[in-house]
């Protein structure tokens, strides 16, 4: 005689169900240490505005007249 320990016909069920959970939460965790190493979001170093005013007009997003204008309302 078997005995299903009270878990019934759900234990064939929730068994790869907390198989999924837990390797969800391992692929969370590595997406994060990944992050963190590479110095994404989290470690994402803090840049002035003048830095990202200059990156902008060097990548050709704002024209001269438009960088002009703004550096002198930074203030820089």
């Amino acid at each position: 005689m078997m005995h299903d320990w009270g878990w019934g016909s759900g234990g064939m069920f929730l068994g790869p169900l907390f198989m999924l959970v837990w390797l969800a939460i391992l692929v969370a965790v590595i997406v994060l240490v990944v992050r963190w190493l590479a110095g994404g979001p989290m470690g994402a170093p803090n840049r002035t505005p003048r830095e990202i005013l200059d990156e902008r007009f060097a990548k050709g997003e704002i024209d001269h007249e438009e960088y002009e204008k703004r550096r002198k309302t930074l203030g820089v």
